[in-house]
């Protein structure tokens, strides 16, 4: 017999899984005990929130399951925005919650969690795919299992188990349980989507962050290349694609080139969107002019097929990858380096004494000092929106983003848990001081766990996107600027970390080259600031 914490975190080590995330807490106790006891890492987070972030960056890099632990009562309802950030970006992740005792249910208890008190299975159910009670510990596994199902099947995405304090501690007969294999749907349609791609004239791809969700980098290429179709991505399917390929136009939307706008200009015949549910920040500035004459829509889901443009629509349903691949399955492929053109080394403006440099100005020297290799994180705001516009990708699956949730401060834990999960691979977060406002507390647990994550902070001193939209609707900007700005770099000193402050180009490619080398070195995160124009016109304005 063995303790029901024993028995989950023992799984935990079984689906290779050597970290969770989160904060004590009395009631989710056991759990961190066994931790201990099966070599489990245990990351202290700062706030449960950026446990949750760093869950689904961790999920992200490892391909298989992240956990995130909160106590009862507001470790579990400082989890729910996590939740609903995961459930957005379709990255699984178990999150468990305590409770003080079930025995005790129905008493007046301190934090808590059932429908006496704080009902985070109810509240759960709302941001995940499945929330569920244990109520005894017999049911452990059962609940456990349909958690895992929900979470790693279909449309991957954020589970919860409350499992109380006495639960976690009662002995059961141990059990093993398997992380679930798919069975991926292939659309019955596919071969009606050969016959359309064969007789299109003016052929377009819309790729969303479903592709990111799918892996199908290389599938997407191919189908490009084979019918010789021209690429643009969402804000979330940034990074899904090479820059330096002659079918790419570049992203549309908010951050959108004018390249890709021109082209849905010229009367495109079929539009295959793949792996978007074409929200408002997707198809921000996609007028009727645009329309094409029918569009083949690749989703998991059907729910939003359909609904953004109105013409007739083909849906394929199903895994994108799998379907991707019985379209490709009699297609000789191509030289690939044959579409490739010679990368651009961007130029660069250096500003006087006096001149604040511009956020565009900012990214193309990122892009110029950082390796091609490097996995950026974008976090929500106007910062990465430029990036969007202006930072190239050398290799697909190399930027993520969330054009959906939004969740400012998530890209600080995403590049956490990715971080740990991946310590090989070169991670950088690209964010704004609003959203170092809101988690950046969790560059501490960057330092303390040992994710060396190059951290790259645009301080304009106010919430951008919000103050130049309220500048755009009404004239004025209401709350949006802050009377004192955050001194990012003196933060990051506070908190332990590596600073630097920038002030022009000259000054941030010499911090960038240090960052990198003093990580290579001490295997510890660096902090990078850069002061920005607050005058800048970010390229989110399309947004109605």
């Amino acid at each position: 017999m063995e303790t029901c914490a024993s028995i989950l975190v023992k799984n935990f080590k079984r689906w290779g899984i050597n970290h969770i995330f989160g904060i004590p807490g009395k009631a989710i106790s056991p759990l961190i005990f066994a931790t201990d006891q099966h070599n489990i890492e245990f990351v202290l987070s700062k706030h449960e929130s950026g446990a949750g972030f760093s869950a689904a960056g961790y999920s992200l890099m490892n391909h298989k399951l992240g956990v995130a632990i909160g106590t009862s009562g507001p470790g579990g309802t400082n989890l729910l925005t996590a939740a609903g950030q995961a459930k957005a970006s379709h990255i699984p992740i178990l999150i468990i919650t305590g409770h003080p005792s079930i025995a005790d249910t129905g008493k007046a208890m301190g934090q808590d969690s059932s429908i006496f008190g704080t009902d985070l299975v109810e509240m759960f159910k709302h941001v995940t795919k499945f929330s569920a009670r244990v109520e005894r510990a017999d049911m452990l596994q059962i609940y456990l299992q349909h958690a895992l199902e929900k979470a790693l099947t279909g449309i991957k995405g954020p589970v919860h188990l409350s499992i109380a304090f006495d639960i976690l501690m009662e002995e059961i007969v141990p059990f093993e349980i398997d992380l679930p294999s798919t069975n991926e749907m292939i659309s019955p349609l596919n071969e009606k989507v050969i016959e359309m791609l064969n007789t299109a004239e003016r052929p377009l791809l819309f790729l969303g962050k479903g592709v990111h969700s799918s892996k199908a980098y290389k599938e997407v290429q191919l189908l490009a290349e084979n019918w010789n179709i021209p690429v643009i991505t969402t804000p979330g399917g940034k990074g899904t694609f090479i820059t330096n390929h002659k079918l790419f136009l570049g992203p549309f939307g908010l951050g959108g080139t004018q390249k890709a706008n021109d082209y849905l200009l010229q009367e495109v015949d079929l539009l295959l969107v793949i792996g978007t549910k074409l929200s408002d920040m997707s198809v921000a500035g996609f007028t009727k002019e645009m329309y094409p004459k029918q569009i083949i829509h690749f989703d998991y889901d059907q729910t939003f097929i359909g609904k953004t443009i109105d013409v007739p629509t083909t849906p394929i349903l199903g895994d994108i990858r799998s379907n991707l691949n019985y379209i490709l399955k009699n297609i000789n492929e191509k030289n690939s380096s044959e579409f490739l053109v010679p990368k651009q080394i961007s130029e660069v403006k250096i500003n006087n004494q006096y001149e604040l440099m511009s956020a565009e100005t900012t990214l193309k020297v990122i892009r110029n000092s950082l390796p091609d290799h490097s996995i950026v994180f974008g976090d929500d705001g106007s910062h990465t929106f430029y990036g969007i516009k202006y930072f190239d990708i050398y290799e697909p699956g190399s930027f993520f983003f969330d054009d959906v949730f939004g969740a400012m401060g998530h890209g600080i834990g995403y590049s956490i848990g990715a971080k740990i999960a991946a310590p090989d691979k070169n991670i950088v977060c690209l964010v704004g001081d609003g959203c170092m406002l809101m988690h950046g507390t969790e560059i501490s647990t960057a330092l303390n766990s040992e994710a060396p994550v190059l951290f790259i902070v645009l301080n304009n001193g106010m919430l951008d996107m919000v103050e130049k939209g309220m500048r755009k609707m009404i004239g004025k900007s209401i709350g949006a600027v802050y009377d004192t700005p955050l001194d990012v770099s003196l933060f990051a000193q506070s908190m332990g970390l590596e600073s630097y402050k920038c002030f022009n180009p000259l000054d941030l490619k010499d911090a960038l080259i240090h960052s990198l080398e003093l990580i290579e070195k001490t295997k510890k995160p660096v902090v990078v600031e850069v002061i920005v124009d607050p005058n800048e016109i970010p390229p989110t304005m399309r947004r109605q």
